[in-house]
């Protein structure tokens, strides 16, 4: 596809030499996780023995959210790079987050793991022209597609293919964009924090992996499963220096370059993620194989091991905690508080916004049960609050708050590279908390249908409102002060490390000789040193937040703050989603006296409706689950329509547009064709 021959012979070299590199960065990854998975076992096992407290929240979490229900499906744009022309597409978006393009009995998957949600072509061009230094185009020039309307969606990834999508108007843009930044939000989000083991041994291996190249602070790229961040890992050193021997050998215009030139870094990454991923699990495999006799040992020899850890701890403190308190003082302490400031701003009206739609949402349940309060209408209004922190339209208002935060000023002093990773985590804790009060809301109100009917029953609602309001104040305390020192510390300790390892590093391996052979795999002094540096700055961090707290700014509580309606028993209700369609059905079934419907996928967000238009093709409002059997029939019917249905949907358009506007008929008309 580059068209050119020598193109051939220089791709083969350089898949050579791509696999190689890989290889090579596994290799020494590899090192550091077969290392930080015996601290991280270590840790697990202690922290299983000594126990230890967490903070008691006040709403209920139910396990798995997402069953039975999908994201959105629908119907938009989508430019082929093959016949480089548009084409209607039918999207699916399921509870994995993941894109699903159909096209006729093919489907292709989008994991949007490291993308970016664009809306301007404009925004888009910028990037594109970063990709070719060596000429760059000016922003209003024509790029190498056109684009049919004026409502553009482009998936932007560094590295991996890009994706273009079209809509005609701005409604549907803001939906469809909302989404998409939805699907990236979550798939960054890839490490399971319910392994205590694995994950913690793999983010402290790729940290000091990538302190040993001397790249300390927040990373980008550091989005998706373990296969895509290593994957992402070995291109950070393997684009750019593919870049500078590819790039000057293109021919052509600076849209063929720059088409070119995507295709060869999509190939490249793609083979790069293939190797990162057969290798990643080989290490994990291996690690998990040896995990029974490290345990083992572990507990055996539990308590020497903590004594010679406090041992080793307290001489290396005493080496480092003199030069430790003075970067304190003169570099740290100043900035504790404004950086603070630049986090609870923008957070804390993010989470005011969560309450605010909350309670606006719960007000409408009971308004509309006011007047009937039967188990089938509380059961409808109830189905339609269930996924609510999953409605990206609506909780979109939520995360554009948190788009305000700026950190300018210490990309450069603390290496911060962009506030892009303090965003989304401050987002995913957002969903986190208005799906907790909705749920704990939904737990008060089927436990208090029997027996209440009518005013009796608006009252009890009412008082499950306020209920569930004041749980959500004090756990959006809790999760909001977590969230500011853990964030403070992401941003302290690795500049605090940085000026620190020169003097301190190359001392470290004399205090090795202090641990027993038998006792090294689960203590490093590596380790010990970056604790000792965290203790020393916690205080200060604590003190910090803790004065936020006490002058009661941004609605923060104290810790030590028991609610006077706290529920002791409210805990023994369960994890699990409420079916509220399932028992409307259940008691439409037993008024019909026949069977209840197969049940079907539930979608989270409605179709998107064109105000005065009618639809080329529909979302779907329930999309079948996989398991019915006419699940993929259903999926081809929307994808493929039947001549007469086709026919009729072209003249209708076209009976529309003919007093409408007819340019926009013939923009999309070939996409009606093709569709």
């Amino acid at each position: 596809t580059w068209q050119y021959h020598d193109f051939h012979l220089n791709t083969f070299r350089h898949t050579h030499a791509d696999m190689a590199r890989t290889s090579a960065v596994m290799s020494e990854f590899g090192r550091f996780y077969e290392q930080q998975y015996a601290v991280a076992l270590f840790n697990s096992v202690r922290y299983e023995i000594e126990g230890g407290g967490n903070t008691q929240t006040q709403l209920l979490h139910r396990k798995d959210p997402l069953k039975n229900k999908s994201i959105f499906s629908g119907g938009l744009f989508q430019y082929l790079e093959e016949s480089k022309k548009w084409r209607s597409r039918f999207l699916y978006v399921g509870d994995s987050y993941n894109i699903s393009l159909y096209e006729s009995k093919a489907v292709r998957v989008i994991n949007c793991a490291g993308y970016r949600a664009l809306t301007s072509m404009e925004e888009y061009l910028g990037l594109l022209n970063n990709s070719l230094s060596d000429t760059k185009a000016k922003a209003a020039s024509a790029p190498f597609l056109k684009c049919p309307s004026q409502f553009p969606l482009i998936l932007w990834h560094p590295y991996a293919r890009h994706h273009y999508f079209c809509v005609m108007t701005e409604k549907e843009q803001k939906k469809w964009h909302a989404i998409f930044q939805d699907c990236v939000r979550h798939s960054n989000n890839g490490l399971s924090e319910e392994c205590k083991v694995a994950t913690p041994a793999f983010t402290d291996a790729l940290r000091l992996y990538r302190q040993a190249k001397g790249h300390y602070g927040t990373w980008d790229m550091m989005c998706g499963n373990q296969a895509q961040i290593l994957a992402n890992l070995v291109m950070e050193t393997l684009h750019p220096e593919l870049k500078n021997l590819i790039v000057p050998r293109l021919k052509g215009k600076l849209q063929q370059r720059q088409r070119d030139w995507m295709l060869i870094s999509d190939a490249v990454y793609r083979q790069v993620l293939s190797q990162t991923k057969t290798q990643h699990e080989a290490l994990a495999q291996v690690c998990e194989v040896e995990r029974p006799r490290l345990d083992s040992a572990l507990r055996t020899d539990m308590d020497q091991i903590v004594t010679s850890k406090e041992h080793v701890s307290g001489k290396i403190r005493a080496f480092v905690l003199p030069r430790v308190e003075q970067l304190v003082r003169s570099k740290v302490q100043p900035y504790i508080h404004s950086i603070l400031e630049a986090l609870m701003e923008p957070t804390s009206r993010g989470f005011s916004e969560v309450r605010d739609i909350l309670f606006r949402e719960l007000v409408e349940v009971s308004k509309n049960t006011m007047n009937d309060s039967s188990s089938e209408k509380v059961g409808e209004h109830m189905d339609k609050i269930s996924m609510l922190a999953f409605h990206p339209v609506k909780m979109q208002s939520c995360y554009e708050k948190m788009e305000a935060l700026n950190l300018e000023g210490l990309q450069q002093r603390c290496d911060v590279s962009s506030p892009s990773v303090f965003i989304q985590r401050a987002q995913i804790l957002m969903r986190q908390q208005m799906d907790n009060a909705v749920h704990t809301f939904e737990q008060l109100v089927h436990q208090s249908l029997d027996g209440h009917s009518g005013e009796d029953f608006c009252k009890t609602i009412q008082r499950c409102q306020d209920r569930v309001l004041k749980k959500y104040d004090y756990d959006s305390s809790t999760v909001r002060k977590k969230f500011f020192r853990e964030a403070l510390l992401q941003i302290i300790i690795p500049y605090m490390l940085k000026q620190l390892s020169p003097s301190c590093s190359p001392e470290l391996p004399k205090y090795k000789e202090l641990i027993f052979e038998d006792f090294s795999r689960f203590i490093l002094v590596e380790n010990i040193f970056e604790e000792v540096v965290l203790q020393s700055v916690s205080k200060d961090i604590m003190m910090a937040v803790k004065e936020a707290v006490v002058q009661r700014r941004h609605n923060l509580y104290r810790d030590s703050m028991v609610l006077t309606n706290s529920d002791p028993n409210l805990h023994l209700l369960g994890e699990d989603t409420i079916d509220w369609a399932g028992q409307i059905r259940g008691v439409k079934g037993e008024r019909q006296g026949g069977e209840v419907a197969n049940r079907k996928r539930r979608q989270i967000v409605s179709m998107i409706q064109l105000d005065g238009m009618p639809l080329l093709y529909e979302s779907c409002q329930e999309v079948p689950e996989p398991g019915s059997p006419d699940s993929i029939s259903e999926i081809r019917d929307l994808i493929n329509p039947n001549a007469l249905t086709l026919r009729n949907v072209r003249l209708e358009w076209k009976s529309h547009y003919r007093v409408a506007d007819r340019a926009s008929w013939q923009r999309i008309e070939v996409g009606v064709e093709n569709s």
